[in-house]
């Protein structure tokens, strides 16, 4: 059988206190809907419908570039309403999966299994049994352990709220029966809305079976509700994804406090120390050690870097042996060769600094070529911006830069140049020159320094 995939993402989610959508907030970076469309997605499909309802237009905005069907439902009447809006689209010999789009935890292995539970019956559904069921709608069983129906807890007695056996809201049904059963649902509830979870009691009561599977972990079936769920499930996140990347040779000095809001492809012998964030896309190579409070972001690091507390990279190569920081920035489309050192203060931006190259301290590199073996002093700067356009500098092999110098762009210093301290470079610098521009330096004798007026 295919598999058509039907992910709820429709409500509004009041109780987040959010004019954004509750599936658009994020956890490790990526949207709830995200989460639960990549565990959907790695399974063999014919096609994923998203049924969007409330701020529909900014779930399709920010979400355009995945591969999906959107289907609109123009009124919330429940999740039973919102399932019968997708099924037109489904044909009828495709098994169902349904997922709602604020679980962000489910794994693809869980729904894999779901599906394979499925394809006997034509009845799948995932349950949980947990010590605090609350909010939970229950599995109702009869002695034989048959399943006969689920009761939301709004509509359950005292008896059936004991039942720590719960519904997940996620299940796998045959389209023929799914859209055979649906037309049967009612609103005659506290809330008057169409239940999709009734179709339990209607499959059954027509002579189906229902096959249940549990999760390896409750976690992969809590949805989120309020921004307190939203920072416990974050954390716990965090918590699986530390624990992972130590199982594979890093140390994490603290995984209470690691954040990974991307994807990270690391080597061994790497440490991070605390308070350490990756955004985007990483590649980090082996024996890199990474200070305390760094946020680094869409980069690639080589091996044997070491990255001192305080830095934020973004979008930048680092190459191998290099040593940056503490307190230093690079900016986007960056790239450092081998043995590049950067100290504290030191900005760079779209430049690229050659082999053996030191910026040790306080100066601003930007839309710059550096040459190998370049020594730059403190209080260097690039003037690539004259209030309109930007101008490119070129910093050939060996040259020395004094302290407090300013590289008026466009300019280029040949190889071998040195640049005194204080100077400001405004014309081309040949090469192994000494250049040098500065006022000359009096000395006034019997000088009286100003005093206060009384």
């Amino acid at each position: 059988m295919n598999l058509s995939i039907v992910i709820l993402a429709a409500g509004q989610g009041t109780r987040m206190k959010s004019e954004i959508p509750k599936v658009l907030h994020k956890l490790a970076g990526k949207t709830l809907l995200e989460h639960v469309y990549h565990a959907a997605s790695a399974l063999k499909h014919r096609d994923i419908l998203i049924v969007y309802g409330y701020g529909g237009e900014k779930i399709k905005t920010q979400l355009a570039h995945l591969p999906m069907t959107w289907i609109k439902q123009a009124k919330q009447l429940g999740t039973g309403h919102a399932v019968k809006q997708a099924l037109p689209d489904i044909p009828d010999d495709d098994l169902v999966l349904i997922l709602n789009g604020d679980v962000p935890l489910v794994t693809s292995v869980t729904l894999k299994q779901l599906v394979v539970a499925a394809r006997d019956t034509g009845f799948g559904l995932l349950t949980s049994t947990i010590d605090d069921p609350s909010g939970y709608g229950r599995i109702i069983r009869n002695k034989k352990g048959k399943l006969l129906r689920i009761v939301e807890e709004k509509d359950a007695n005292e008896v059936e709220r004991s039942i720590c056996e719960i519904n997940t809201g996620m299940m796998v049904i045959a389209a023929k029966s799914l859209k055979r059963w649906i037309k049967k649902l009612d609103n005659k509830n506290t809330r008057k809305e169409f239940y999709l979870t009734d179709i339990i009691e209607i499959a059954a009561r027509d002579g189906a079976t229902i096959n249940t599977i549990k999760p390896d972990s409750p976690v992969e079936i809590r949805g989120i509700n309020n921004r307190v769920q939203l920072a416990e499930m974050e954390r716990y996140y965090q918590y699986i994804q530390a624990h992972q990347l130590m199982r594979r040779g890093v140390t994490i000095m603290d995984p209470a406090r690691f954040d990974l809001r991307g994807d990270l492809e690391i080597g061994e012998d790497v440490l991070i120390d605390i308070n350490v964030l990756f955004e985007g896309r990483l590649k980090i190579g082996n024996d890199v050690s990474i200070g305390a409070n760094c946020c680094i972001k869409d980069t690639i690091i080589a091996d044997n870097v070491e990255i001192l507390p305080n830095c934020v990279i973004d979008n930048a190569i680092i190459g191998s042996g290099c040593r940056i920081g503490p307190f230093s920035r690079i900016r986007p489309d960056t790239h450092l060769d081998e043995n590049v050192h950067i100290g504290n203060f030191v900005e760079i931006k779209k430049s690229t600094l050659g082999q053996g190259t030191k910026i040790n301290h306080l100066s601003y590199i930007g839309d710059t070529e550096v040459g190998r073996d370049v020594n730059i002093g403190a209080g260097t700067i690039t003037c690539n911006y004259d209030g309109a356009n930007k101008h490119k500098t070129i910093i050939e092999d060996n040259v020395f830069i004094g302290s407090d110098t300013q590289l008026v762009a466009p300019v280029t210093v040949g190889s071998g140049a040195t640049i005194g301290a204080g100077t400001t470079i405004t014309k081309n610098v040949k090469a192994g020159v000494l250049a040098i521009s500065r006022a000359e330096q009096k000395s006034i004798r019997n000088w009286k320094r100003p005093k206060k007026k009384k």
